[in-house]
């Protein structure tokens, strides 16, 4: 089954608690935590996620952009994250395997996550370790941009080699996610996809959901 995650970036924060509850047909909330280093947006942090556990029961797929995130991770699953992802590029591979062990340490599932220019084969060291893999297919860092089809063999590429070693994992697609590109997501082997503004703007959100599911 196609998973949707809608990122709620694209949400009303003033209303959050109400944005959260629209999207209730969806199978995860998407939160993205970004620290104006890592990449050139401030957004949110732990407080918030626990103020979102506390209105939802809804899966929590928290996607850190943040640099060194092995110093956060257990705050975000003591939070209440259900799932904590971190890029590859933040740190040495070394505290990425250790950040991964503190989240499995707390509970939670680990996932990893590629820039656009970050090569499939960055995935190999932790693929047989983490729960979900996420390709963006954006640059990180801002919402409603446009989709990057030209990561779609990098997607196809990871999803041969989950299908190899790790099949229970998932493998997320996240940017420029909508109607006219989400059927070549799903395509590529993705099966958790990430909407944005698409979710959001749309004039009927529980139809949009139904329709990114392909």
């Amino acid at each position: 089954m196609i998973k949707i995650a809608p990122s709620i970036l694209s949400a009303d924060f003033a209303n959050l608690e109400r944005d959260i509850r629209r999207i209730s047909t969806a199978d995860y909330v998407h939160v993205d935590v970004m620290d104006g280093m890592f990449v050139p947006n401030i957004t949110i942090g732990a407080p918030v996620v626990q103020s979102i556990r506390k209105v939802t029961d809804m899966f929590l797929d928290v996607h850190l952009m943040i640099v060194e995130p092995v110093r956060y991770v257990e705050q975000f699953c003591d939070a209440g994250a259900d799932l904590v992802t971190v890029h590859v590029e933040s740190d040495s591979a070394e505290n990425i395997h250790a950040a991964i062990d503190k989240i499995h340490a707390k509970g939670k599932k680990a996932g990893i996550v590629l820039k656009p220019k970050t090569p499939a084969e960055a995935a190999l060291p932790f693929l047989e370790k983490v729960e979900l893999i996420l390709v963006m297919t954006v640059e990180p860092g801002f919402g409603g941009q446009k989709f990057m089809a030209d990561m779609m063999p990098k997607v196809a590429a990871i999803r041969k080699w989950i299908d190899e070693k790790n099949p229970a994992c998932e493998l997320e697609v996240d940017g420029g996610v909508a109607p006219d590109t989400c059927r070549t997501c799903i395509e590529a082997g993705a099966n958790v996809l990430v909407a944005g503004s698409s979710v959001y703007k749309a004039p009927d959100i529980t139809a949009r959901i139904a329709e990114l599911r392909g």
